[in-house]
């Protein structure tokens, strides 16, 4: 039986839509109608991630019980690449998005509780502003006048203050929380797992405990790919994937190899063969994100290896 699969672009007032008879742009008003017209069908929904744009959209699917795919836009275009479709319209990408759900097992992304959504915005508004307290520590280190400088130390005391309210926030909605603060206490209970990190899994990785080891490497862009021609091996590097959520776990995985004994010692076996301190890192990153996804799935906390 051909399975019914729908791509969808998502702009900020209208989705376009592919599917199975053609093309056409829904107003985000009749979002429920085109959910429920899914759901009638037995059809499932690719899109792509849009830095929240997507929200309404994922919404209405989940309220009408549908299938939802969201997939990283990097991996769309380079799908559109392989197949030699390089036009890129707002039409092109959702028969893309059709195509990548007709031809590739893609993940269903879990929906959102109204807890979810607010952690997701307290998280990100985190991050926005530890972006901009980076950029004004270097300025710091830029400057010599004396007014200057004392102006980018009162900045930079603000993000301070604001960073670490919306770190009570975001620790006080997860105690509230049962079904949140239970998979936070589950994550934590990991080596190297502290309360950013665990706050970015929550919000960035809710596939969490349904992948594949391979699948969910991928998705945090820890994977190592191959680049070999011919007689030539190339490196491996990893790429892709959810960089806010690689960056967290890589930060993870170095706290791991410092204080884990298991991951401390698999680290120094990888250096002894060669590899350098940055890669034995990314490899422990990955190794604990693969325990993680077991834990998650199996509802078990870390146990340490005697």
């Amino acid at each position: 039986m051909t399975e019914v699969v729908f791509g969808v672009d998502v702009a900020k007032n209208w989705i376009d839509v592919s599917g199975p008879e053609g093309h056409r742009r829904i107003a985000n008003s009749k979002l429920a109608d085109f959910a429920r017209g899914v759901a009638k069908c037995g059809g499932k929904v690719v899109f792509e991630a849009s830095g929240g744009c997507e929200t309404p959209l994922r919404d209405a699917l989940a309220h009408a019980g549908v299938p939802a795919l969201r997939v990283n836009p990097r991996r769309a275009r380079a799908f559109a690449t392989a197949l030699g479709r390089l036009a890129k319209t707002d039409r092109v990408d959702a028969a893309m998005l059709r195509e990548m759900g007709l031809r590739l097992a893609l993940p269903e992304c879990p929906p959102e509780t109204e807890d979810t959504r607010k952690l997701r915005a307290l998280h990100v508004r985190r991050r926005q502003l530890v972006e901009m307290r980076k950029r004004e520590a270097t300025r710091l280190g830029q400057t010599r006048d004396a007014v200057a400088l004392a102006s980018i130390r009162r900045v930079l005391r603000l993000f301070e203050g604001e960073i670490g309210r919306l770190e009570d926030r975001i620790s006080a909605l997860i105690r509230a929380c049962p079904a949140l603060r239970a998979r936070a206490d589950l994550l934590r209970s990991a080596p190297g797992v502290g309360p950013v990190s665990a706050t970015t899994l929550l919000v960035e990785l809710p596939e969490l405990g349904q992948l594949t080891p391979g699948q969910v490497a991928a998705l945090a862009g820890l994977a190592p790919l191959a680049r070999d021609s011919g007689l030539r091996e190339g490196r491996r590097r990893i790429g892709g994937g959810r960089k806010s959520l690689r960056d967290a776990l890589y930060m993870a995985g170095l706290s791991a190899s410092r204080h884990d004994p298991e991951l401390r010692a698999f680290a120094e076996r990888l250096k002894a063969k060669g590899k350098a301190p940055k890669q034995a890192i990314i490899a422990v990153a990955r190794k604990l994100l693969v325990i993680l996804n077991a834990m998650v799935r199996d509802k078990t906390p870390f146990t340490p290896q005697v």
